[in-house]
């Protein structure tokens, strides 16, 4: 069986797709990633990829989308879109500019199911041009039971394009989502979140137990670039009265403008964001989904500091568990660092939410129910 994933140019997007692509390659089926721009980065993986946009980012993506809906990506950046249906509007738009490339490289490589990031519609475009079926891949707590007609709704002029009438009619739904947090049913089959953070050679205070309790402090792949390290300028303001040691992992990100850092505050660069939760006792981050059900899996208690996008859906579902805290940047004091820290009500409730995810199907226990999909 062939299998066609299909991401959003964004590493948080195509990333959580891996462990269920191994799966599929430990069962013996052929994988291809079609994505662009960071989501290039799966191939360090050991998987194939096809580039859908050479020479596109996400940040050209969304001045495009910009042009034609500027209050709508307003809205995203300021974290005042708390409705997934809106949404869908830019990442259809989104997705109808990488259509053509998506619907190429399905055309040539010839798949039996296309398997797509949430809200990626150029996936079930390219499975019905086809005539095969698709699977959509959650990747965190926001979803809209109709994001599949909604879609095909903003993305008429691509499906028009390629002469397509309708999305396809065979289609699967996969959560990763743990149910406790969801506040109702799965969307689709459930399945195990296994983080994939890169791999690298891990450095030897990495390895070593911490002297001291350590947090791990990430803003995720998108967020420096686009906004900036201002909500890390009030966290290593707090950190200097904080018996913690502070790891700032900020990948490629220059921290020059953070100005002289505290002795218990530690830049790295690239790291995988696995190990080093292995080793902390708290997190703190923007929200992202896969930074968000990566802390989760580890059972470390997090903060969530949103900004925008799906982050403040994510914020509220931690909160709302009792795994976590959330608050805006300017909020963020040794106080509230200390709680995190030393709420034991926190460390429970991820405790327990790390042994639902561990009890969870895992992505290899899918991998018949997709077989059986594929043959009709």
């Amino acid at each position: 069986m062939r299998v066609l994933f299909v991401s959003t140019p964004g590493i948080g997007h195509a990333f959580p797709m891996v462990s269920l692509a191994w799966a599929l390659r430990a069962a013996g089926h052929e994988v291809l990633f079609a994505t662009g721009a960071d989501a290039l980065a799966v191939r360090n993986a050991g998987l194939q990829v096809v580039d859908i946009a050479p020479g596109l980012t996400m940040r050209d993506l969304f001045a495009r989308v910009h042009e034609e809906q500027p209050e709508l990506v307003e809205r995203m950046r300021s974290g005042q879109l708390r409705d997934v249906r809106l949404a869908i509007t830019a990442f259809g738009r989104i997705a109808s500019h990488l259509a053509d490339g998506v619907v190429e490289a399905a055309e040539d490589w010839r798949p039996d199911l296309v398997v797509y990031s949430q809200f990626q519609g150029t996936g079930p475009l390219a499975a019905a041009k086809l005539g095969v079926p698709a699977v959509g891949h959650g990747f965190g707590f926001a979803r809209a039971e109709d994001a599949l007609p909604l879609l095909h709704e903003h993305m008429t002029d691509a499906y028009d394009r390629h002469g397509v009438a309708a999305p396809p009619r065979r289609h699967a739904t996969i959560d990763v989502a743990p149910p406790s947090m969801l506040g109702g049913e799965p969307h689709g089959w459930s399945m195990r979140y296994v983080p994939y953070n890169g791999g690298a050679v891990l450095p030897e205070w990495l390895v070593r137990p911490a002297e001291r309790p350590r947090i791990a402090v990430t803003l995720g792949t998108v967020v420096p670039r686009m906004s900036g390290l201002g909500p890390v300028e009030r966290i290593v303001a707090a950190a200097r009265h904080v018996d913690a040691e502070f790891v700032l992992a900020l990948g490629n990100t220059d921290t020059g403008a953070l100005g002289e850092l505290p002795d218990n505050v530690r830049p790295v660069g690239w790291t995988p964001l696995g190990a080093l939760l292995r080793t902390c006792a708290a997190a703190v981050h923007h929200g992202g989904a896969g930074t968000t059900l990566t802390v989760l899996d580890a059972g470390v208690p997090q903060l969530v500091v949103p900004d925008g996008a799906d982050r403040y859906i994510n914020a509220h579902a931690v909160t709302e568990r009792g795994a976590g805290l959330t608050a805006e940047a300017d909020a963020v004091d040794p106080d509230l660092l200390g709680e995190l820290l030393g709420n034991d009500k926190l460390r429970r409730a991820t405790a327990e939410v790390r042994a639902e995810m561990a009890a969870m199907p895992a992505p290899a226990a899918l991998v018949p129910r997709l077989e059986t999909l594929a043959a009709g």
